[in-house]
Protein backbone atom coordinates (compact mmCIF):
# COMPACT_ATOMS: atom_id res chain seq x y z
CA UNK A 1 0.00 0.00 0.00
CA UNK A 2 1.12 3.56 -1.03
CA UNK A 3 2.29 6.20 1.39
CA UNK A 4 -0.72 8.31 0.08
CA UNK A 5 -3.20 5.09 0.13
CA UNK A 6 -2.13 4.60 3.75
CA UNK A 7 -2.76 8.29 4.63
CA UNK A 8 -6.30 8.13 3.02
CA UNK A 9 -7.13 4.85 5.29
CA UNK A 10 -5.72 6.53 8.23
CA UNK A 11 -8.18 9.23 7.42
CA UNK A 12 -11.23 7.36 6.95
CA UNK A 13 -10.60 5.00 10.26
CA UNK A 14 -10.48 8.80 11.95
CA UNK A 15 -13.59 9.75 10.65
CA UNK A 16 -15.40 6.56 11.09
CA UNK A 17 -15.04 6.76 14.74
CA UNK A 18 -18.12 8.48 14.53
CA UNK A 19 -19.95 5.30 13.73
CA UNK A 20 -18.21 3.45 16.47
CA UNK A 21 -19.82 5.98 18.84
CA UNK A 22 -23.42 5.83 17.02
CA UNK A 23 -23.44 2.00 17.65
CA UNK A 24 -22.21 1.99 21.26
CA UNK A 25 -24.98 4.30 21.81
CA UNK A 26 -27.65 2.73 20.12
CA UNK A 27 -26.83 -0.68 21.52
CA UNK A 28 -25.78 -0.30 25.19
CA UNK A 29 -29.65 -0.05 25.68
CA UNK A 30 -30.00 -3.64 24.36
CA UNK A 31 -28.50 -4.29 28.35
CA UNK A 32 -30.05 -1.28 29.68
CA UNK A 33 -33.59 -1.54 29.07
CA UNK A 34 -34.50 -4.51 31.28
CA UNK A 35 -33.13 -2.84 34.72
CA UNK A 36 -34.24 0.83 33.32
CA UNK A 37 -37.87 -0.70 33.18
CA UNK A 38 -38.04 -2.39 36.55
CA UNK A 39 -36.45 0.68 38.11
CA UNK A 40 -38.56 3.68 36.66
CA UNK A 41 -41.55 1.06 36.54
CA UNK A 42 -42.31 1.37 32.95
CA UNK A 43 -44.51 -0.19 31.11
CA UNK A 44 -43.95 -1.93 27.46
CA UNK A 45 -44.47 1.14 25.48
CA UNK A 46 -43.04 3.42 27.71
CA UNK A 47 -39.66 1.07 26.97
CA UNK A 48 -40.05 0.71 23.60
CA UNK A 49 -40.25 4.39 23.55
CA UNK A 50 -37.14 5.18 25.55
CA UNK A 51 -35.14 2.62 23.39
CA UNK A 52 -36.60 4.62 20.27
CA UNK A 53 -36.56 7.90 21.50
CA UNK A 54 -32.78 8.53 20.72
CA UNK A 55 -33.75 7.08 17.07
CA UNK A 56 -36.64 9.71 16.79
CA UNK A 57 -34.07 12.69 17.52
CA UNK A 58 -31.70 10.50 15.27
CA UNK A 59 -34.21 10.90 12.29
CA UNK A 60 -34.69 14.82 13.14
CA UNK A 61 -31.06 15.20 13.25
CA UNK A 62 -30.02 13.33 9.77
CA UNK A 63 -32.65 16.32 7.86
CA UNK A 64 -30.62 18.91 9.03
CA UNK A 65 -27.02 17.92 9.34
CA UNK A 66 -26.56 17.50 5.48
CA UNK A 67 -27.53 21.37 5.19
CA UNK A 68 -25.24 22.65 7.73
CA UNK A 69 -22.07 20.41 6.65
CA UNK A 70 -22.86 22.28 3.39
CA UNK A 71 -22.26 25.15 5.02
CA UNK A 72 -19.86 25.13 8.21
CA UNK A 73 -18.41 22.10 6.26
CA UNK A 74 -18.45 18.21 7.55
CA UNK A 75 -15.45 18.27 9.97
CA UNK A 76 -16.52 20.93 12.18
CA UNK A 77 -20.13 19.40 12.66
CA UNK A 78 -18.74 15.98 13.26
CA UNK A 79 -16.68 17.84 16.28
CA UNK A 80 -20.14 18.89 17.99
CA UNK A 81 -21.24 15.45 17.50
CA UNK A 82 -17.91 14.37 19.75
CA UNK A 83 -19.04 16.85 22.29
CA UNK A 84 -22.66 16.08 22.14
CA UNK A 85 -22.30 12.09 22.47
CA UNK A 86 -19.77 12.89 25.92
CA UNK A 87 -22.89 15.11 27.33
CA UNK A 88 -25.27 12.42 26.20
CA UNK A 89 -23.32 9.21 27.99
CA UNK A 90 -22.76 10.78 31.12
CA UNK A 91 -26.20 12.55 31.70
CA UNK A 92 -27.90 9.45 30.97
CA UNK A 93 -26.08 7.69 33.30
CA UNK A 94 -26.54 10.08 36.28
CA UNK A 95 -30.61 10.57 35.61
CA UNK A 96 -32.16 10.43 38.86
CA UNK A 97 -35.43 9.54 37.21
CA UNK A 98 -37.36 9.10 33.65
CA UNK A 99 -38.23 12.14 31.96
CA UNK A 100 -34.28 12.97 32.01
CA UNK A 101 -33.20 10.02 31.53
CA UNK A 102 -35.04 10.69 28.06
CA UNK A 103 -34.01 14.08 27.64
CA UNK A 104 -30.25 12.93 27.79
CA UNK A 105 -30.78 9.75 25.21
CA UNK A 106 -32.22 11.91 22.67
CA UNK A 107 -29.47 14.20 22.86
CA UNK A 108 -27.65 11.54 21.99
CA UNK A 109 -29.63 10.95 19.18
CA UNK A 110 -28.24 14.32 17.58
CA UNK A 111 -25.01 12.77 17.38
CA UNK A 112 -26.27 9.69 16.15
CA UNK A 113 -27.83 11.10 13.30
CA UNK A 114 -25.68 13.84 12.13
CA UNK A 115 -22.56 11.52 12.56
CA UNK A 116 -24.76 8.62 10.76
CA UNK A 117 -24.91 10.95 7.85
CA UNK A 118 -21.38 12.90 7.25
CA UNK A 119 -19.16 10.06 8.01
CA UNK A 120 -19.99 7.96 4.55
CA UNK A 121 -20.66 11.50 3.34
CA UNK A 122 -17.17 13.02 4.23
CA UNK A 123 -15.19 9.33 3.15
CA UNK A 124 -17.04 8.88 -0.10
CA UNK A 125 -16.21 12.53 -0.73
CA UNK A 126 -11.90 11.53 -0.38
CA UNK A 127 -12.03 7.79 -1.52
CA UNK A 128 -10.52 7.26 -4.95
CA UNK A 129 -13.63 5.32 -7.26
CA UNK A 130 -11.62 2.00 -6.97
CA UNK A 131 -11.31 1.84 -2.98
CA UNK A 132 -14.47 4.05 -2.26
CA UNK A 133 -16.77 1.03 -1.32
CA UNK A 134 -14.19 -0.70 1.17
CA UNK A 135 -13.43 2.67 2.68
CA UNK A 136 -17.00 4.19 3.14
CA UNK A 137 -17.61 0.73 4.79
CA UNK A 138 -15.30 1.89 7.56
CA UNK A 139 -18.19 3.67 8.25
CA UNK A 140 -20.52 0.37 8.95
CA UNK A 141 -17.37 -1.36 10.17
CA UNK A 142 -17.14 0.57 13.18
CA UNK A 143 -20.93 0.81 13.67
CA UNK A 144 -20.86 -2.65 13.80
CA UNK A 145 -17.49 -2.39 16.36
CA UNK A 146 -19.49 -0.05 18.42
CA UNK A 147 -22.43 -2.48 18.79
CA UNK A 148 -19.87 -5.75 19.78
CA UNK A 149 -17.92 -3.60 22.31
CA UNK A 150 -21.27 -2.13 23.73
CA UNK A 151 -22.60 -6.63 24.00
CA UNK A 152 -19.02 -7.02 25.67
CA UNK A 153 -19.10 -4.35 27.85
CA UNK A 154 -22.92 -4.66 29.06
CA UNK A 155 -22.15 -8.19 29.78
CA UNK A 156 -18.70 -7.40 31.55
CA UNK A 157 -20.50 -5.03 33.70
CA UNK A 158 -23.26 -6.99 34.51
CA UNK A 159 -20.89 -10.04 35.63
CA UNK A 160 -18.00 -7.95 38.01
CA UNK A 161 -21.85 -6.85 39.36
CA UNK A 162 -21.70 -10.03 41.16
CA UNK A 163 -18.13 -10.16 42.21
CA UNK A 164 -17.49 -9.37 46.02
CA UNK A 165 -14.25 -7.27 45.63
CA UNK A 166 -14.20 -4.24 47.69
CA UNK A 167 -13.93 -1.65 44.53
CA UNK A 168 -16.88 -2.84 42.84
CA UNK A 169 -19.13 -2.02 46.12
CA UNK A 170 -17.32 1.11 46.02
CA UNK A 171 -18.26 2.13 43.05
CA UNK A 172 -21.54 1.00 42.92
CA UNK A 173 -21.16 -1.32 39.89
CA UNK A 174 -24.29 -3.60 41.18
CA UNK A 175 -26.85 -1.87 42.06
CA UNK A 176 -25.76 0.64 39.20
CA UNK A 177 -25.03 -1.62 36.43
CA UNK A 178 -26.83 0.02 34.08
CA UNK A 179 -25.34 3.19 35.13
CA UNK A 180 -22.13 1.88 34.11
CA UNK A 181 -23.16 0.37 30.69
CA UNK A 182 -24.14 3.88 29.61
CA UNK A 183 -21.66 6.56 31.33
CA UNK A 184 -18.45 4.16 29.62
CA UNK A 185 -19.15 5.85 26.35
CA UNK A 186 -18.27 9.33 27.23
CA UNK A 187 -13.98 7.76 27.15
CA UNK A 188 -14.32 7.24 23.21
CA UNK A 189 -16.52 10.15 22.56
CA UNK A 190 -13.77 12.34 24.05
CA UNK A 191 -10.84 10.31 21.96
CA UNK A 192 -13.12 10.56 18.54
CA UNK A 193 -13.41 15.01 19.61
CA UNK A 194 -9.32 14.89 19.37
CA UNK A 195 -9.00 12.53 16.93
CA UNK A 196 -11.05 14.93 14.28
CA UNK A 197 -7.96 17.45 14.56
CA UNK A 198 -5.76 15.67 12.51
CA UNK A 199 -8.65 15.46 9.64
CA UNK A 200 -8.41 17.73 6.98
CA UNK A 201 -11.94 19.55 5.62
CA UNK A 202 -13.41 17.71 2.20
CA UNK A 203 -11.70 18.82 -1.08
CA UNK A 204 -15.09 18.72 -2.79
CA UNK A 205 -17.12 20.75 0.11
CA UNK A 206 -13.67 23.24 -0.59
CA UNK A 207 -14.83 23.17 -4.34
CA UNK A 208 -17.98 24.22 -3.33
CA UNK A 209 -17.39 26.91 -1.27
CA UNK A 210 -14.25 27.72 -4.07
CA UNK A 211 -11.64 27.57 -2.34
CA UNK A 212 -9.71 25.98 -5.04
CA UNK A 213 -6.39 25.68 -3.56
CA UNK A 214 -6.52 24.41 -0.56
CA UNK A 215 -8.61 22.10 -2.13
CA UNK A 216 -6.20 20.65 -4.67
CA UNK A 217 -3.65 20.67 -1.47
CA UNK A 218 -5.95 18.73 -0.03
CA UNK A 219 -6.72 16.57 -3.03
CA UNK A 220 -3.26 15.97 -3.68
CA UNK A 221 -2.53 14.01 0.29
CA UNK A 222 -5.21 11.57 -1.30
CA UNK A 223 -3.16 10.97 -4.57
CA UNK A 224 -1.34 12.01 -7.55
CA UNK A 225 -0.58 15.68 -8.47
CA UNK A 226 -2.66 14.86 -11.57
CA UNK A 227 -5.50 13.25 -10.52
CA UNK A 228 -5.64 15.95 -7.82
CA UNK A 229 -6.31 17.94 -10.71
CA UNK A 230 -8.50 15.76 -12.87
CA UNK A 231 -10.76 15.79 -9.80
CA UNK A 232 -10.75 19.16 -9.41
CA UNK A 233 -11.81 20.08 -12.57
CA UNK A 234 -14.07 17.24 -12.48
CA UNK A 235 -16.05 18.57 -9.43
CA UNK A 236 -15.97 21.82 -11.00
CA UNK A 237 -17.33 20.89 -14.36
CA UNK A 238 -20.58 19.03 -12.29
CA UNK A 239 -21.40 21.98 -9.84
CA UNK A 240 -21.22 24.52 -13.40
CA UNK A 241 -23.62 22.42 -14.90
CA UNK A 242 -25.79 23.61 -11.88
CA UNK A 243 -24.81 26.82 -12.06
CA UNK A 244 -27.86 29.52 -12.25
CA UNK A 245 -29.87 26.77 -10.68
CA UNK A 246 -31.83 27.60 -7.45
CA UNK A 247 -29.98 26.60 -4.20
CA UNK A 248 -31.08 22.59 -3.45
CA UNK A 249 -34.46 22.45 -1.37
CA UNK A 250 -36.11 18.92 -0.82
CA UNK A 251 -38.67 19.54 -3.77
CA UNK A 252 -35.77 18.65 -5.79
CA UNK A 253 -35.52 15.08 -4.52
CA UNK A 254 -39.12 14.59 -6.09
CA UNK A 255 -38.34 15.90 -9.67
CA UNK A 256 -38.70 13.56 -12.49
CA UNK A 257 -35.16 13.60 -13.16
CA UNK A 258 -34.56 12.21 -9.43
CA UNK A 259 -37.14 9.92 -9.70
CA UNK A 260 -35.26 6.76 -10.38
CA UNK A 261 -32.64 7.55 -7.99
CA UNK A 262 -35.15 8.80 -5.15
CA UNK A 263 -36.85 5.46 -5.35
CA UNK A 264 -34.35 3.59 -4.93
CA UNK A 265 -32.48 5.59 -1.99
CA UNK A 266 -36.57 5.66 -0.13
CA UNK A 267 -37.33 1.52 -0.76
CA UNK A 268 -33.55 0.55 0.89
CA UNK A 269 -33.77 3.22 3.75
CA UNK A 270 -37.07 1.78 4.48
CA UNK A 271 -36.09 -1.93 3.76
CA UNK A 272 -33.02 -1.70 5.99
CA UNK A 273 -35.01 -0.84 9.37
CA UNK A 274 -38.72 -3.02 8.13
CA UNK A 275 -36.53 -5.85 8.55
CA UNK A 276 -36.09 -6.04 11.84
CA UNK A 277 -32.66 -5.44 12.64
CA UNK A 278 -32.68 -2.69 15.68
CA UNK A 279 -35.36 -5.05 17.09
CA UNK A 280 -32.32 -7.60 17.47
CA UNK A 281 -29.93 -5.21 18.33
CA UNK A 282 -31.47 -3.22 20.57
CA UNK A 283 -33.85 -5.80 22.35
CA UNK A 284 -31.25 -9.01 22.08
CA UNK A 285 -31.81 -10.11 25.37
CA UNK A 286 -34.53 -9.95 26.07
CA UNK A 287 -35.46 -11.97 22.56
CA UNK A 288 -32.99 -14.48 24.10
CA UNK A 289 -34.33 -14.92 26.98
CA UNK A 290 -38.05 -15.42 25.51
CA UNK A 291 -36.51 -19.04 24.37
CA UNK A 292 -35.67 -19.84 28.22
CA UNK A 293 -32.17 -19.79 28.62
CA UNK A 294 -32.05 -16.90 31.43
CA UNK A 295 -30.60 -13.29 31.82
CA UNK A 296 -26.96 -14.63 32.46
CA UNK A 297 -27.00 -16.68 29.20
CA UNK A 298 -29.46 -14.18 27.23
CA UNK A 299 -26.31 -11.37 27.65
CA UNK A 300 -23.67 -14.32 26.29
CA UNK A 301 -25.55 -14.72 23.35
CA UNK A 302 -26.10 -11.07 23.15
CA UNK A 303 -21.95 -11.14 22.59
CA UNK A 304 -22.09 -13.62 19.65
CA UNK A 305 -24.55 -11.35 17.87
CA UNK A 306 -22.18 -8.65 17.78
CA UNK A 307 -19.12 -10.33 16.91
CA UNK A 308 -21.14 -12.39 13.88
CA UNK A 309 -21.89 -8.80 13.24
CA UNK A 310 -18.70 -7.62 13.15
CA UNK A 311 -17.02 -10.44 11.08
CA UNK A 312 -19.34 -10.44 8.16
CA UNK A 313 -19.04 -6.41 7.91
CA UNK A 314 -15.61 -7.18 7.44
CA UNK A 315 -16.13 -10.04 4.75
CA UNK A 316 -18.57 -7.06 3.01
CA UNK A 317 -16.01 -4.95 2.86
CA UNK A 318 -13.55 -7.53 1.03
CA UNK A 319 -16.10 -8.37 -1.49
CA UNK A 320 -18.37 -5.07 -2.03
CA UNK A 321 -15.42 -3.57 -4.71
CA UNK A 322 -15.18 -7.24 -6.08
CA UNK A 323 -18.45 -8.73 -6.48
CA UNK A 324 -20.83 -5.48 -6.54
CA UNK A 325 -23.41 -4.14 -4.59
CA UNK A 326 -26.07 -5.94 -6.16
CA UNK A 327 -25.14 -9.34 -5.54
CA UNK A 328 -24.20 -8.40 -1.98
CA UNK A 329 -28.23 -7.16 -1.91
CA UNK A 330 -29.60 -10.08 -3.50
CA UNK A 331 -27.83 -12.88 -1.62
CA UNK A 332 -28.12 -11.15 1.71
CA UNK A 333 -31.73 -10.15 1.87
CA UNK A 334 -32.78 -13.60 0.79
CA UNK A 335 -31.03 -14.85 3.60
CA UNK A 336 -32.78 -12.36 5.96
CA UNK A 337 -35.89 -13.37 5.05
CA UNK A 338 -35.48 -16.88 4.87
CA UNK A 339 -33.68 -16.49 8.68
CA UNK A 340 -36.88 -14.77 10.11
CA UNK A 341 -39.00 -17.55 8.70
CA UNK A 342 -36.66 -20.25 11.00
CA UNK A 343 -37.75 -17.81 13.09
CA UNK A 344 -40.98 -17.46 13.22
CA UNK A 345 -41.09 -21.42 13.00
CA UNK A 346 -38.93 -21.66 16.29
CA UNK A 347 -40.98 -19.42 19.08
CA UNK A 348 -44.40 -21.21 17.04
CA UNK A 349 -43.21 -24.58 18.34
CA UNK A 350 -42.99 -23.79 21.87
CA UNK A 351 -45.43 -24.51 23.92
CA UNK A 352 -45.75 -23.49 28.09
CA UNK A 353 -46.30 -25.45 30.97
CA UNK A 354 -45.11 -25.28 34.70
CA UNK A 355 -44.74 -28.63 36.10
CA UNK A 356 -44.41 -29.88 39.81
CA UNK A 357 -40.22 -30.27 39.02
CA UNK A 358 -40.08 -27.20 37.31
CA UNK A 359 -41.95 -25.29 39.72
CA UNK A 360 -39.77 -26.22 42.58
CA UNK A 361 -36.92 -24.58 40.79
CA UNK A 362 -38.58 -21.24 41.75
CA UNK A 363 -36.78 -19.72 44.92
CA UNK A 364 -39.44 -16.94 45.27
CA UNK A 365 -41.73 -18.86 47.71
CA UNK A 366 -44.53 -16.57 46.97
CA UNK A 367 -43.88 -16.50 43.57
CA UNK A 368 -44.67 -20.71 43.68
CA UNK A 369 -47.49 -20.46 46.01
CA UNK A 370 -48.87 -17.94 43.32
CA UNK A 371 -48.69 -20.26 40.35
CA UNK A 372 -49.57 -23.32 41.81
CA UNK A 373 -52.70 -22.63 40.18
CA UNK A 374 -51.01 -23.30 36.38
CA UNK A 375 -49.81 -26.77 37.81
CA UNK A 376 -50.19 -28.54 34.62
CA UNK A 377 -51.99 -26.13 32.92
CA UNK A 378 -50.52 -25.47 29.02
CA UNK A 379 -50.30 -22.75 27.25
CA UNK A 380 -49.75 -22.98 22.97
CA UNK A 381 -48.38 -19.42 22.89
CA UNK A 382 -45.99 -16.76 25.14
CA UNK A 383 -48.92 -14.22 24.38
CA UNK A 384 -51.46 -16.52 26.60
CA UNK A 385 -49.20 -17.72 29.18
CA UNK A 386 -47.55 -14.19 29.58
CA UNK A 387 -51.21 -12.69 29.89
CA UNK A 388 -52.13 -15.23 32.49
CA UNK A 389 -48.83 -14.61 34.55
CA UNK A 390 -49.81 -10.64 34.33
CA UNK A 391 -53.05 -11.73 35.81
CA UNK A 392 -51.87 -13.69 38.55
CA UNK A 393 -48.75 -11.72 39.84
CA UNK A 394 -49.81 -8.17 38.24
CA UNK A 395 -47.90 -6.48 35.93
CA UNK A 396 -44.87 -4.94 37.46
CA UNK A 397 -44.45 -7.83 39.79
CA UNK A 398 -44.63 -10.82 36.27
CA UNK A 399 -42.29 -8.15 33.85
CA UNK A 400 -40.01 -8.36 36.93
CA UNK A 401 -40.11 -12.28 37.02
CA UNK A 402 -40.37 -12.93 33.27
CA UNK A 403 -36.81 -14.16 32.54
CA UNK A 404 -36.91 -16.52 35.10
CA UNK A 405 -40.82 -18.07 34.70
CA UNK A 406 -40.34 -18.61 31.13
CA UNK A 407 -37.20 -20.55 31.58
CA UNK A 408 -39.25 -22.56 34.13
CA UNK A 409 -42.13 -23.31 31.61
CA UNK A 410 -40.79 -22.98 28.17
CA UNK A 411 -40.76 -26.42 25.97
CA UNK A 412 -38.60 -25.89 22.88
CA UNK A 413 -35.35 -25.67 21.08
CA UNK A 414 -33.42 -22.90 21.90
CA UNK A 415 -31.04 -23.51 19.00
CA UNK A 416 -32.97 -22.52 15.84
CA UNK A 417 -33.61 -19.21 17.91
CA UNK A 418 -29.93 -18.70 18.39
CA UNK A 419 -29.15 -19.91 14.54
CA UNK A 420 -31.82 -17.82 13.57
CA UNK A 421 -30.56 -15.02 14.83
CA UNK A 422 -27.11 -15.36 14.21
CA UNK A 423 -28.02 -16.21 10.71
CA UNK A 424 -29.88 -13.05 10.16
CA UNK A 425 -27.26 -10.93 11.81
CA UNK A 426 -24.77 -12.55 9.14
CA UNK A 427 -26.86 -11.61 6.40
CA UNK A 428 -27.57 -8.14 7.32
CA UNK A 429 -24.02 -7.41 7.25
CA UNK A 430 -22.93 -8.31 4.49
CA UNK A 431 -25.69 -6.86 2.87
CA UNK A 432 -28.21 -4.10 4.03
CA UNK A 433 -25.69 -2.96 6.63
CA UNK A 434 -22.86 -1.60 4.74
CA UNK A 435 -24.12 -1.94 1.57
CA UNK A 436 -27.32 1.14 2.21
CA UNK A 437 -24.74 3.34 2.92
CA UNK A 438 -22.48 2.97 -0.11
CA UNK A 439 -25.26 3.58 -2.62
CA UNK A 440 -26.49 6.46 -0.52
CA UNK A 441 -23.17 8.32 -1.06
CA UNK A 442 -23.14 7.19 -4.70
CA UNK A 443 -26.48 7.26 -6.29
CA UNK A 444 -27.04 11.42 -5.89
CA UNK A 445 -25.48 14.51 -7.50
CA UNK A 446 -22.79 16.72 -5.47
CA UNK A 447 -25.33 19.40 -5.56
CA UNK A 448 -28.05 18.04 -3.85
CA UNK A 449 -26.07 15.30 -2.06
CA UNK A 450 -26.23 16.72 1.36
CA UNK A 451 -30.19 16.96 1.52
CA UNK A 452 -30.92 14.20 -0.23
CA UNK A 453 -28.82 11.65 2.25
CA UNK A 454 -30.32 13.52 4.85
CA UNK A 455 -33.57 12.69 3.52
CA UNK A 456 -33.54 9.30 3.09
CA UNK A 457 -31.28 8.79 6.45
CA UNK A 458 -34.48 11.01 8.11
CA UNK A 459 -36.79 8.04 6.26
CA UNK A 460 -34.66 5.18 7.74
CA UNK A 461 -34.28 6.20 11.07
CA UNK A 462 -37.74 7.06 11.60
CA UNK A 463 -38.95 3.82 10.31
CA UNK A 464 -36.28 2.22 12.66
CA UNK A 465 -37.93 4.35 15.46
CA UNK A 466 -41.20 2.94 14.88
CA UNK A 467 -39.49 -0.97 14.77
CA UNK A 468 -37.91 -0.11 17.73
CA UNK A 469 -40.89 1.39 19.43
CA UNK A 470 -43.59 -1.16 18.77
CA UNK A 471 -41.34 -4.29 19.72
CA UNK A 472 -41.87 -5.02 23.26
CA UNK A 473 -45.61 -4.04 22.57
CA UNK A 474 -45.53 -7.20 19.53
CA UNK A 475 -43.94 -9.71 21.68
CA UNK A 476 -46.31 -9.09 24.19
CA UNK A 477 -49.62 -8.49 22.03
CA UNK A 478 -49.00 -10.61 18.65
CA UNK A 479 -46.04 -13.07 20.03
CA UNK A 480 -42.73 -13.88 18.62
CA UNK A 481 -43.82 -15.75 16.16
CA UNK A 482 -45.99 -13.37 14.44
CA UNK A 483 -43.67 -10.86 15.10
CA UNK A 484 -40.44 -12.44 13.04
CA UNK A 485 -42.56 -13.91 9.87
CA UNK A 486 -43.57 -10.13 9.37
CA UNK A 487 -40.04 -9.41 9.30
CA UNK A 488 -39.66 -12.44 6.94
CA UNK A 489 -42.26 -11.22 4.19
CA UNK A 490 -40.66 -7.54 3.84
CA UNK A 491 -37.51 -9.41 3.03
CA UNK A 492 -38.90 -11.10 0.29
CA UNK A 493 -40.67 -8.56 -0.95
CA UNK A 494 -37.85 -6.40 -0.86
CA UNK A 495 -35.86 -9.19 -2.20
CA UNK A 496 -37.87 -8.57 -5.73
CA UNK A 497 -37.04 -4.89 -6.25
CA UNK A 498 -33.48 -5.69 -5.52
CA UNK A 499 -33.55 -8.00 -8.43
CA UNK A 500 -35.36 -5.99 -10.74
CA UNK A 501 -34.73 -2.53 -10.15
CA UNK A 502 -31.18 -1.73 -8.60
CA UNK A 503 -28.51 -1.24 -10.86
CA UNK A 504 -24.98 -2.09 -10.24
CA UNK A 505 -22.16 1.09 -9.15
CA UNK A 506 -18.96 -0.41 -8.51
CA UNK A 507 -16.39 0.95 -10.44
CA UNK A 508 -17.64 3.96 -11.08
CA UNK A 509 -16.55 8.26 -10.21
CA UNK A 510 -19.54 9.97 -8.73
CA UNK A 511 -19.58 12.04 -11.48
CA UNK A 512 -20.02 9.23 -13.86
CA UNK A 513 -22.56 7.73 -11.77
CA UNK A 514 -24.59 11.27 -12.00
CA UNK A 515 -24.39 10.90 -15.83
CA UNK A 516 -26.11 7.64 -15.82
CA UNK A 517 -29.07 7.91 -13.31
CA UNK A 518 -30.32 11.46 -12.90
CA UNK A 519 -31.55 12.12 -16.68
Amino acid sequence: MTKKALFTTRIALIVALGGFLMGFDASVISGVNKFVQIDFNLTDLELGFSVSSLTIIAALAMMVSGPLSDKFGRRIILKVCALVFTVSAIGSALAPNFLLFLIFRMLGGIGVGASLILAPMYIAEISPPEQRGKLVSFNQLNIVLGITIAFFSNYFILSIGDSNANWVHSLGIQENNWRWMLGVEAFPAVLYFFGLYAVPRSPRWLIMKGMLDESLEVLKKFGSAEQAKKDLLAVKSSLERDKGKKRASLLELFKPAMRFVITIGLVVAILQQITGINSVFFYAPMIFEQSGIGTDASFIQAILVGVTNLVFTILAMVFIDRLGRKPLLAFGVAGIGLFMMLLAYGFHSATYSLSSENMDKIENVELREALSVLLGKSFENDVAYKNELKSLLGAEKAKKHESELITAAIKMNPSLILIGIIGFVACFAVSLGPVMWVLFSELFPLKIRGIAISFVGFVNSAVSAGVQFLFPWELSTIGSSWTFLIYGIFAFAGLVFIIRSIPETKGKSLEELETLLVK
